[in-house]
């Protein structure tokens, strides 16, 4: 037990070795649990999604700096892990939990003409579409441009007319 203490630390006063056996010790924790919560995590970016990200590295970092007790901390972090990784699956099998926690794609484009309720209702200006149609359509045309939605995450999908 006094090896841990001597290199791992107690409390908040902490040197510099002991600073990082945690943070390494921490960033392979942090591996085991971005694994366990899944791929969606990083990868749809969606709010539930930011929210482990954003919840997890605040909840880490103070395991890392001796803000909080060790064990506790990662313990507070694999709560979260398996709440995230509950609600994805909530998500999957139950459309109406997905739309009343990541909401639903805003149509802003139609016909040619941009739907100025639904640019104010995404918070989103013309500039912000014409900027996600440059790089997933890579193009400023927007007579090539049959509908564009504002998805879910953010992101801006324009649909390309048939030609």
């Amino acid at each position: 037990m006094e090896i841990l203490k001597i290199l791992f630390g107690e409390g908040k006063h902490l040197d510099t070795l002991q600073m990082c056996d945690r943070g390494i010790v921490v960033f392979i924790l942090a591996l085991i649990l971005i694994r366990i919560s899944g791929r969606r995590s990083f990868g749809l970016k969606t709010p539930i999604d930011n929210i482990i990200s954003i919840l997890l590295g605040a909840v880490l970092s103070r395991a890392v700096v001796g803000a909080s007790p060790f064990g506790p901390t990662l313990i507070c972090c694999l709560v979260i892990v398996c709440l995230h990784r509950s609600i994805g699956w909530l998500i999957v099998r139950h459309d109406r939990v997905a739309r009343w926690i990541e909401g639903h794609r805003i149509l802003i484009f139609d016909d040619g003409r941009f739907k100025m309720e639904q640019l104010k209702r995404g918070l989103v200006g013309k500039e912000d579409i014409m900027q996600g149609v440059r790089k997933s359509a890579l193009t400023e045309d927007l007579s090539k441009v049959d509908k564009i939605y504002l998805e879910r995450n953010g992101d801006i999908s324009p649909v390309m007319k048939n030609k």
